[in-house]
């Protein structure tokens, strides 16, 4: 028994050894982060109390012996702290300013000429201090073209770090007026053996495709032009499309629409001197989740057409509008006269337009009538086929005469304020049997043909790149932002 009291006291013995030990190990840590707190003056004398007297009271169990050592540890002896400071050497740079200043360094500077622009106004704008540039081009006769007619010629010039001019660069319309729809002409003025010397040249304008989609939120050339769609652009779209969708009436917000077209470029830039029409290619238009498409062919017979994408033409006996794309003031319905103050029945139209702008034909026919009606003023009716007449009323000029014959998209003659018009405007009717019938609707009552069977494959082939870009555009239209 006292053998075995003697064990027992010796295991006691050793757990207490290896607990003191343990002890002993957690108090140095302790106090290693105490240091540490000391060194870095985060802790105050304050919590260095209350941090040991934390420490004895989880000591306690732990025996006398351990609380004995752990009172009469020694303050830790703290290491100095010391500043060290090197030089730095700088990068020498003053070779590298100079050999910047012995490098020629030209400036560019792109602006478009305004109404009136005089020789020094111009080069004013473009940073150009050169009173021999001013003069040569006061005297030179080729460059007198840069400050004649339109404005909004497209420079660019060049200059040296004194804005003495190196080269100037000038894009406007073409000089013949024949070619001015695929062709302009470029100044070049350039100093060369220190003499300034210049050329007109003559250039092709270059087509480049491009694609746009966009969303319907108020109004539908608000959104082709938030989508950078040009204006003739979306006027053809509306145009193709006008015997799918009733663009008056059944617009909605949300509708959206992707198209490809071709712009035509001078040297890359966009044409700043005169609006190009660009020309429609492919289109799709969903209203109301409907999809409306069209896509420009032209078949082996050379002629060229809007077809839908499964071959269905797009062209109809008659045109949607005898105006391209205009705001109607007053539709087919009852309404009070705004001379007569008396509620009537509207018969056709009315169109909002400048006047002088051209009048088309809707369909082709033959002119039954052309001269001076009561309170239609200057008027022209063209009987079509299929018992169906047109009467375009208000006209300022007439261009056709009476049993003239005249086809699809002809100049009938101009808008106008003739007969009883508080305002320059064209009335339009339409009529079936002598019926006055809605003139908006009559793209739609117009019967269409389609691709035969042995054009089908070509025509399928031609169409699958331009699926491919519409739904490009689609996919941006998606990702919240425009393609072009």
């Amino acid at each position: 028994m006292r053998n075995g009291d003697q064990d027992g006291g010796l295991l006691h013995d050793s757990d207490a050894a290896s607990s003191f030990k343990a002890s002993t190990n957690e108090l140095q840590f302790l106090q290693r982060s105490v240091r540490q707190s000391r060194m870095m003056g985060i802790l105050s004398a304050h919590h260095r109390h209350s941090l040991m007297t934390i420490l004895l009271i989880a000591l306690a169990g732990f025996g006398a012996t351990a609380f004995g050592v752990a009172v009469n540890m020694p303050e830790p002896v703290l290491a100095s702290l010391g500043l060290i400071s090197e030089p730095i050497s700088t990068l020498d740079t003053d070779a590298q300013f100079e050999a910047l200043a012995l490098h020629r360094l030209d400036a560019y500077r792109t602006d478009l000429t305004r109404p009136g622009d005089s020789v020094a106004a111009l080069l004013g704008r473009l940073n150009i201090a050169d009173p021999a540039a001013v003069r040569f081009f006061r005297d030179d006769t080729a460059s007198r073209s840069l400050f004649d007619g339109r404005p909004g010629k497209s420079v660019r010039a060049r200059v040296d770090s004194a804005g003495r001019l190196l080269e100037l660069i000038a894009r406007y319309g073409a000089l013949d007026r024949t070619r001015s729809g695929s062709h302009f002409s470029r100044l070049r003025v350039e100093l060369i053996a220190g003499r300034l010397i210049s050329v007109v040249e003559s250039a092709a304008l270059a087509p480049q495709v491009m694609v746009g989609s966009g969303t319907v939120s108020s109004s539908l050339f608000a959104a082709t032009e938030t989508a950078g769609v040009p204006e003739a652009v979306a006027s053809q779209m509306i145009e193709v499309l006008s015997g799918d969708i009733d663009f008056h009436r059944d617009l909605h917000w949300g509708d959206a629409f992707a198209v490809v077209y071709e712009v035509l470029l001078a040297d890359g830039e966009p044409v700043t001197w005169q609006t190009l029409p660009g020309r429609l290619l492919a289109a799709q238009f969903i209203a109301r989740g409907l999809q409306h498409s069209a896509v420009w062919y032209q078949g082996v017979n050379g002629k060229g057409g809007y077809y839908s994408f499964d071959g269905q033409s797009k062209r109809r006996p008659f045109l949607a509008s005898p105006l391209e794309f205009t705001r109607v003031s007053s539709g087919f319905s009852s309404r009070i006269h705004p001379l007569l103050k008396q509620w009537q029945r509207h018969q056709g139209v009315d169109y909002v337009a400048q006047a002088g702008t051209p009048v088309r034909c809707v369909g082709d026919g033959v002119v039954e009538f052309s001269g001076t009606r009561n309170s239609y003023g200057n008027v022209v009716q063209v009987r079509h086929s299929g018992g169906r007449t047109t009467l375009y009323a208000h006209l300022r000029r007439i261009s056709v005469r009476t049993g003239q014959r005249v086809e699809q998209g002809e100049r009938l003659g101009t808008v106008g304020a003739t007969g009883w018009a508080t305002g320059p405007h064209l009335h339009f009717e339409f009529k079936l049997g002598g019926v006055p019938r809605n003139p908006e609707r009559l793209a739609q009552w117009s019967e269409t043909a389609q691709i035969g069977p042995n054009g089908q494959r070509l025509f399928a082939a031609w169409t699958q790149g331009f699926q491919g870009q519409i739904e490009l555009a689609q996919s941006t239209l998606r990702s919240g932002s425009y393609a072009e």
